[in-house]
């Protein structure tokens, strides 16, 4: 890297401090794999169309392969890695496994990333609204019908647990 062409970048990248030398056009996704060897961000089309680089920025799901390193200084970046003590993510990863929801796995990381957005954004999302979410994010071997039991799944879950610990939903009447 020629250093008279780069820029400083400095961001948080799974609540670890970052500061590093891109060059202008440095994708956030090559940044990750090749500088800091997140490689848990996959890079499929390079046009923003796959879904598999999704990561989130500022809390938001993001196309990383469109995104310029550049442009996130002074942001918060998570990838796949960064969620490993998530509870959502967790329970995520284990419905992927129950439900068959994964084959070759390129796609898993950007599904998992877009998934835990629908559960943590859409509690009360039915399974239409799950596929309309997921449109974004393409799998050449599923057919998609095991990744949205996966997020039914933990939806679901979510819900139930949500139900019994509000007294009002579960309170029985007393006379």
């Amino acid at each position: 890297m020629n250093e008279t062409f780069t820029k400083s970048i400095d961001l948080v990248v799974n609540q670890r401090r970052v500061a590093d030398c891109v060059e202008p056009r440095t994708s956030l996704a090559d940044f990750l794999r090749e500088q800091r060897m997140l490689c848990g961000t996959n890079i499929g089309c390079e046009q923003g169309v796959c879904g598999a680089c999704t990561i989130e920025v500022d809390g938001a799901p993001t196309r990383s392969c469109i995104t310029s390193a550049v442009s996130c200084t002074g942001s918060t970046v998570r990838t796949i890695e960064g969620f490993d003590a998530d509870p959502v993510m967790n329970a995520l990863r284990e419905a992927f496994t129950a439900e068959h929801a994964l084959q070759c796995g390129y796609c898993t990381p950007g599904m998992l990333m877009t998934a835990r957005d629908i559960v943590t954004r859409l509690p009360d999302a039915d399974d239409a609204r799950v596929r309309l979410e997921l449109s974004g994010n393409l799998c050449r071997c599923t057919g998609y019908v095991g990744i949205v039991r996966a997020i039914r799944r933990v939806l679901d879950a979510r819900r139930a647990e949500a139900a019994m610990s509000n007294p009002a939903t579960t309170a029985v009447a007393t006379v």
